[in-house]
């Protein structure tokens, strides 16, 4: 296997982890393994090949559930700036590395660029210019629809939660004081 693969799978393991540590009420364990796999998503990337912009938001995503993400959202915004690439996943990762930093204009167009890359990502695109536009009722909204999105994959349910999307906006949702607080199976309690 290459190395960016290999650091890849290893990002989604201890991001699997942490997501796991939270649902069992292990904080501390979440953080740090959060921490980790959003180190290890960031090597994956540098080794990566071009376009693999999934790295970039999985190290968004882990950096804030592990309470932080301002670096990585710094190094991301870098990154982005040199590229060209408008797809769906690097219009996400350009929006969440913006909502990170207050940079509320850029996510808004951001958001705009995810459209259309899938029903998750136009779900994920609403939420994040919700947030951007400090919009609590249309967040609320947007969260509700992909948190029933997750609701409705019943591998979700049993095992490993993968509700990363949900948790990461919610955090991102808490800074700015619009948290949606929905109660679900796929959101810790």
């Amino acid at each position: 296997m290459k190395r960016h693969q290999e650091l890849l799978t290893a990002a989604i393991e201890r991001d699997g982890a942490a997501q796991s540590a939270l649902f069992t009420g292990d904080r501390q364990g979440a953080t740090a393994a959060f921490s980790e796999a959003a180190e290890l998503y960031r090597q994956s990337w540098k080794e990566a090949p071009p376009g693999s912009y999934g790295r970039l938001v999985g190290m968004l995503k882990s950096a804030v559930l592990a309470g932080g993400g301002e670096d990585q959202a710094l190094y991301a915004s870098n990154v982005l700036a040199g590229q060209r690439e408008d797809s769906p996943t690097a219009s996400y990762a350009r929006g969440l590395a913006a909502l990170i930093i207050g940079d509320d204009e850029t996510a808004a167009r951001a958001s705009q660029g995810m459209r259309g890359g899938s029903e998750a990502f136009d779900r994920t695109a609403e939420a994040i210019a919700a947030l951007a536009s400090g919009d609590r009722g249309r967040y609320a909204a947007a969260l509700e629809e992909i948190v029933r999105d997750f609701e409705h994959r019943s591998e979700h349910l049993t095992g490993v939660a993968v509700a990363d999307t949900a948790l990461t906006l919610e955090a991102l949702a808490a800074r700015r004081g619009i948290a949606a607080e929905l109660t679900s199976p796929v959101l810790p309690a």
